[in-house]
Order: C-alpha cells, then structure tokens, then sequence
C-alpha cells in the first residue's frame, strides 16, 4: 500500500513547523549518535519512551509531533532544542533524523510506519501494532522490502522474570511444550452515550481522526484536553483500538510466541468467547474474555482476562511469571541456573536499546516487523473467533482462514462494532 493508496484523510497537509536549532550533543560525536523524531507526544510518549531515550548518552530526540499545539508545547519544554511539528509527514522530510517513535493512537499505528519506511526512516512503533491482520502484512512486507530496522515497542522481553521462563522453556527445562496460558488485566468498562462537543482549540481533530470513520469530537472520543496522565478514552472505542485483547495481548502473547518457537508464524486453530458492553454503551471494546488457540505442533494457548502473567506447561513441569515480577516453577531444578554449554541464550536488553543498537547495526531487533505483525495477528484472530461465536480454521503459511469467506472478510478490515446476536 502506497502513500497514495492511503485515505486523503490521513494526511492533510498542516501550519509549518516552529523550528527551534538544536544545540546539545553530549558526549558522543553527532556521527556517533542516532537521531530521533517522537510522533505522538501523549502519557505514552511523556512518561515512558522520552524519558528512555533521555538516558541515552548516544541518542537525541532532535524533533516532535502532535496533532494536540499544547501537548507539543509541552513536550516542548522537557525536550529544549527538538524541532515541533504538527504533521507528520513534515517531521518525516527531515533529513537530520535517522528513525522515529510513533506513540500515536493505534489507529495510525501502520499509516504513519509506512510512511517512515518509504522515506527511509527506521521505526520504533508502540504495541498493538495493527489494527487488522492484513494491514500487518503490508507492513511487515514492506519493512522487508525497503530494508528498514523495525522495532514493535514492547519491554515485555526485557523483564528478568518473563526472559527466565521463555528461556527454561525453550531449554527443556519443563520437557515438552503442552500448554501455555496468558492472562490480561480486566481494564476496560463502559459509558454512556456521550454528548457532541466543541473541538478544543488546541486540537486538530480532522487529522487526528485519520483514517477512521467520521464523528463528532466528543471529550471520550478522544484524550483529556491539558492533560497527559490519564487514560485516553479512544482506547476503550473500536474505531481507534480493540481494547485489551491487543493492547495487553501483545505484550503477554509476545512471550508465549517466543517460548513457544512461533514468533514468525501462527496457530492454525482459534475460538472464543467474550463480553462486550451494552449496546447503548458508547465505549464498545471487549470487557471479558477467553481464547483457545491449538497449533500445528499441538501445543495450546489459552489467552483470557484474568491477572496479568504467563504460565508455561510441559510433560515435566511448569514455569510462571506475572506482572509483580515473581517467578515459579513446579521444582527448583526448573529455575536452576543455566550450566550446560549447550543452553540456548536469549538476547537481553531494553527496547529501546535494541532499536538503537539495530540502527547502528543494520541488524534485525529482537521484535521486529514480522514478529510484531505476527503476535497482533495472534490477538486478532481471538477477536475474530468471538465476534463470529465458532472455532475458526486458520492457515498461518498463507493468513486466511480457508474456505470461510465471512471470516476472511475481517482480514482487511479492522473491527468497528461489536457483532450483536
């Protein structure tokens, strides 16, 4: 899919940007250093990636963008010196960058990484990566193509606890592989239908909206006006997110993906069932819900609402780990440390670095487009199977369901309302 292809919407052009001259290097040379430009400058951005890159002493956000002029103002101000922009595609022109941060809602997640490939950026992109299975295959293809880094940001593989029980799994540490089981918090809830409302001055709301539906600018729809703390309501609205079935989901079934050697691949069976909020609710994503996947080498994943963790199951024992940071296993001899020299290793380090160190590299990260599309894929294909209510057939060689149009007609487009009996 070409710029060209992509909805007139999604990119308007906007006021020029206010250009402020950067002027600190720190101690590495410029040569030496790689150059970031932060599109989305919100409670993601603020609170967790900036402040990562700001610990960087080889890296400097030299630009930023927001759609929102007091979000970019301040941001502005915790980054002196960074060019600000209000189009994106403006920041993209800038030859001083060398990869971007989209932190942007998820429906721009693939428009604006695209965009960065074709014009030579590398990507670092917030989870979930995609809002549908086939936009994460034009993705993931053209990253290929043009030979760009890519990184779908998730720190889930850093944590010691989860990089342990991926680890002892794919040592054999639990025999063979039978079940794995994920859960996610129960984070999302409903509303009521919310009033029409002003446009906020500061917000450029027709871009904002991209390639999404139309509507009315109403406070839920969007993110709290001179605020960057709170939960943004697009999160919990279909036309912008799929709620926690991705947004936790990719973190969590990230690591299933991996203990379970199918991080470039998929399952090749899928139902579930789930909950959604009441009709007249205007948040409308998922409350509650469970997903059993089978694949092809028979192990199975069950994936539902419940605390977040991994649990991993084989003929010999079990290993867990969750949120808190804790980890358990069915003997002690399971979290042994590694002595053989044959232990397979698993790289460890921060997301960010890992994005940093590919730019320097040229080589892949340890999540890289495939592996992002693949693990989104994985959430979405649970969704699929509880808005149809049947166990679904899936080929994951050629990503379709065979033989079944009506689930087929979901790959190339996100999901916008819940299916009502």
């Amino acid at each position: 899919m070409s710029l060209s292809q992509t909805s007139r919407r999604a990119f308007l052009f906007g006021t020029a940007p206010m250009v402020v001259p950067s002027s600190v290097f720190g101690m590495y040379a410029p040569s030496k250093r790689v150059t970031i430009g932060m599109i989305g400058m919100g409670r993601q951005a603020m609170s967790v990636n900036w402040k990562q890159f700001e610990k960087m002493p080889d890296v400097e956000v030299v630009a930023i963008c927001d759609v929102d002029s007091w979000r970019l103002s301040e941001a502005a101000k915790a980054i002196p010196g960074s060019k600000q922009y209000r189009d994106f595609r403006e920041l993209l022109a800038d030859k001083s960058i060398d990869g971007v941060m989209i932190s942007a809602p998820d429906h721009w997640h693939v428009p604006m990484s695209m965009a960065a490939i074709q014009v030579g950026k590398d990507v670092s992109c917030e989870k979930p990566l995609t809002r549908c299975i086939g936009e994460g295959r034009q993705l993931a293809d053209l990253a290929k193509k043009y030979k760009r880094v890519f990184r779908t940001d998730s720190e889930y593989r850093t944590k010691p606890n989860y990089h342990q029980a991926r680890e002892a799994v794919i040592n054999g540490r639990i025999g063979k592989l039978l079940t794995i089981r994920t859960g996610v918090p129960k984070g999302d809830v409903g509303c009521e239908a919310q009033p029409d409302m002003p446009v906020p001055p500061e917000l450029d709301y027709e871009r904002w909206q991209g390639n999404a539906p139309r509507a009315p600018y109403t406070l839920a729809r969007v993110h709290t006006p001179h605020d960057i703390k709170s939960r943004p309501g697009w999160m919990r609205k279909l036309h912008y997110c799929d709620g926690m079935v991705t947004n936790w989901g990719t973190h969590l079934n990230d690591i299933a993906q991996s203990g379970n050697g199918t991080d470039r691949t998929g399952p090749v069976e899928v139902e579930g069932k789930g909950v959604y909020p009441a009709a007249e609710s205007f948040w409308n994503v998922l409350l509650d819900f469970e997903v059993h996947y089978k694949y092809a080498n028979g192990v199975q994943l069950i994936y539902k609402t419940d605390k977040p963790g991994i649990r991993f199951e084989g003929t010999d024992g079990w290993i867990e780990a969750d949120d808190r940071g804790k980890i358990e296993a069915s003997s002690p001899a399971v979290l042994a440390p590694a002595s053989a020299s044959n232990w397979k290793r698993l790289e460890r380090k921060t997301d960010k670095q890992d994005f940093v160190d590919a730019v320097k590299s040229r080589g892949e990260t340890m999540a890289d487009a495939e592996v992002g599309h693949r693990t989104t894929s994985l959430c979405h294909l649970g969704h699929i199977a509880i808005q149809l209510g049947r166990k679904l057939q899936w080929d994951p060689a050629k990503e379709i369901f065979p033989g079944d149009g009506e689930a087929n007609a979901y790959l190339a487009k996100p999901i916008h309302a819940p299916r009502r009996a």
